[in-house]
């Protein structure tokens, strides 16, 4: 007797490819994060050159430095509303020609043996820096939304390697006894041609991919320049600012003290410090790289509080660990935990794209804050603690993040504003719902089309953007 054949189970459809405009400012993103990494750390890796030009005592030195983080302060308080108001790519310009002026006067400071000139460079800097980050995180939210997947980790990992980099080829020109001058004039044009080269392409133009479906036409301009502002009137935005300031605080005590604690601390050569913190950056580099298929499967509030929880239990065990090796396992835990969790709150700021700019600008005011106030806080508590007990200290800030980690879910789809004049009739459609903690699907995505016919802009200074919905498939 002939029995039927089973029927063959069903398979999903494949994912459709990435339309090619996307791809490709997905990776010049990619470079452009790395580009600045590059170029902070070239400069950086050269303090000893730069202190010894000046003859500037290591305190002198710390108050100097101190310009970067005023700078970058008082930039990312306004950065939402320039963004909002003249749109990414000419903030992106405006970075470009920041940070050109101001590594001209990095180089000329230490040369012509003017302090003036040096903080002048550094405070430009971190204004640069703050303004670029701005459409930078906003625009690499809205690639990781058309992508259907979580990438945004990978561009901060570009960062870090782009440290690594920056920090070689600064070591380099020291062997080489390059001068301040020459490198930073070579760094100045090298990343200002790349900048402008790469600037166009990575600020996609909304109708790139050509996806169809469901058309609304969402008010811009004006609504996003009082979002810009309504962005510190916001309890989750707020929240997710102190998630990030406790991961920045976090990051940034490690690149300030983590190499001086395994010296002080255990008695080892500064080779061994620097050692230990590169194990740091690389755990931080690896999560950020590998990590983005665990935010897919289990979302961000997941992995956001087991994060804070691996990280804080690194943190102990290298401030009570009665050995360097178990301190080192330490020190992994911290940086396999700090990884994710500012690209996490990035994505949660920029949950809505019409906000993103003004939110993604209030909670780089919180990074910037914890930038300012770790150095000197932790600098207080080392004289009294010894460096490294002084960074336990570090877990404070880790609880409150932890217990904030459930304000990184995906916020719910808000009703866009409906311009009347320009809807079509019987057209219409709103991004279908999500799971709140869950990473974007590919199931879905929500594109910005510019309308052209009412003159309105949005956020990026485009004509009036349309929301429109594709349902795709798993």
């Amino acid at each position: 007797m002939r029995h039927p054949r089973p029927a063959a189970p069903q398979l999903s459809a494949p994912r459709p490819p990435a339309p090619r405009p996307l791809v490709l400012a997905r990776w010049l993103m990619m470079s452009l994060f790395a580009l600045n990494g590059t170029t902070m750390a070239s400069w950086l890796s050269r303090l000893p050159s730069v202190s010894a030009a000046l003859d500037l005592a290591p305190s002198e030195l710390g108050v100097v430095l101190l310009a970067g983080a005023v700078g970058a302060l008082a930039m990312v308080l306004a950065a939402g509303v320039i963004v909002t108001r003249f749109g990414g790519r000419i903030a992106l310009h405006a970075t470009t020609a920041g940070f050109t002026l101001a590594f001209v006067l990095l180089g000329l400071g230490p040369t012509l043996g003017r302090v003036d000139l040096l903080t002048a460079g550094i405070f430009l800097a971190g204004v640069s820096f703050a303004l670029g980050g701005v459409p930078m995180n906003v625009e690499s939210s809205a690639i990781e939304r058309r992508l259907g997947r979580t990438v945004l980790p990978q561009f901060h990992a570009a960062f870090s390697i782009g440290a690594v980099l920056g920090s070689g080829i600064g070591a380099l020109s020291a062997h080489l006894d390059v001068s301040l001058l020459g490198q930073f004039l070579a760094t100045a044009a090298i990343s200002a041609l790349w900048r402008l080269a790469i600037t166009r392409h990575v600020i996609l133009d909304p109708a790139d991919d050509g996806a169809g479906g469901p058309v609304v036409v969402v008010a811009g301009g004006r609504v996003g320049l009082r979002a810009a502002l309504k962005g510190w009137r916001e309890p989750r935005t707020l929240q997710i600012g102190v998630v990030i300031m406790a991961a920045a605080f976090s990051e940034g005590a490690a690149n300030d003290w983590l190499a001086l604690a395994v010296v002080d601390g255990f008695g080892e050569p500064e080779s061994v410090g620097a050692i230990v913190y590169g194990v740091f950056v690389a755990s931080m580099t690896v999560v950020r790289l590998l990590g983005t298929r665990l935010i897919d499967r289990y979302g961000r509030v997941a992995v956001l509080l087991v994060s804070g929880l691996v990280s804080l239990g690194g943190l102990v065990l290298f401030g009570v660990a009665p050995s360097l090796p178990l301190a080192a396992v330490g020190v992994v835990a911290w940086g396999l935990g700090a990884g994710l969790a500012v690209p996490n709150g990035i994505a949660a700021a920029s949950d809505d794209p019409l906000r993103a700019a003004g939110r993604v600008a209030v909670v780089s005011a919180f990074s910037s804050t914890a930038s300012l106030a770790a150095p000197p806080l932790l600098g207080l508590a080392a004289e009294g603690l010894g460096t490294r007990h002084a960074l336990v200290l570090i877990t404070i800030a880790m609880v409150a993040s932890v217990s904030l980690s459930g304000r990184v879910a995906r916020e719910p789809a808000a009703e866009p504003a409906i311009e009347p004049a320009a809807a079509e009739p019987g057209r219409g459609g709103m991004p279908e719902s999500r799971r709140p903690d869950a990473a974007p699907p590919s199931a879905s995505r929500v594109d910005h089309v510019p309308a052209g016919a009412t003159g309105e802009t949005d956020s990026w200074g485009t004509p009036v953007t349309v929301d429109r919905t594709t349902a795709g498939v798993r």
